[in-house]
């Protein structure tokens, strides 16, 4: 059974990683930024053989699910419309001390993600990719039912987008944890226990 297709918006290092995971699972991977397919050309040909680089609203129309792995202060460049009904992975962080203070992220009532969903109506939103380094995607990344398998938490409003995810995250090597509705995102944010530490599902789930 042929798998889904990915867009990923962000060419940076956690975009880049997340689109070389994907592709060795077997996934057909779109990765787009706001400069155009241009210039991703050398990125792509050293570094993600088989990853195929397009614009922003290509990479949505084109795929199944997308990716934020874009800076935070550039979610007003996504275009809304396309991405309504859109199964959309936020992995995006809200981290001043990195991209400074944002005034509509300052409200800790309501998390990143949360407010993202106002953003984009009609997008299926949920949390994940946010809380691994990018170079421990490949890392620690192992088949399934291994021994001290890592986990990647999940959040979201939508069962079956979040169903989805799930089979990503466990195709590119890691135990999945839905901690259920899109406002528990705020459990593995930055300054968080769950943030950038290893654990299994398990010890997700117990902390």
């Amino acid at each position: 059974m042929s798998k889904p297709s990915l867009g990923i918006i962000g060419s940076g290092r956690l975009g880049t990683a997340i689109a070389r995971q994907a592709s060795a699972a077997g996934y057909v991977v779109r990765l787009a930024n706001s400069r155009g397919p241009e210039s991703l050309s050398l990125i792509v040909k050293v570094l993600l053989p088989g990853v195929i680089a397009t614009t922003v609203d290509e990479a949505i129309l084109q795929s199944d699910s997308i990716v934020l792995a874009l800076p935070l202060n550039q979610y007003k460049s996504l275009p809304v419309q396309l991405l309504k009904g859109k199964i959309v992975i936020d992995a995006m962080n809200y981290w001043p001390p990195t991209e400074g203070e944002i005034p509509e992220f300052m409200n800790q009532e309501v998390t990143s993600s949360e407010y993202i969903e106002q953003y984009l109506p009609g997008a299926r939103i949920v949390k994940t990719l946010n809380h691994v380094a990018y170079n421990e995607l490949e890392q620690h990344s192992l088949p399934e039912a291994s021994p001290g398998r890592r986990a990647i938490a999940l959040a979201g409003n939508d069962a079956d987008a979040k169903a989805k995810v799930e089979l990503l995250i466990n195709d590119m090597g890691f135990d999945a944890v839905d901690l259920g509705v899109l406002s528990n995102g705020r459990r593995f944010q930055p300054d968080t226990s769950l943030f950038n530490t290893r654990l299994t599902a398990q010890e997700i789930r117990s902390t």
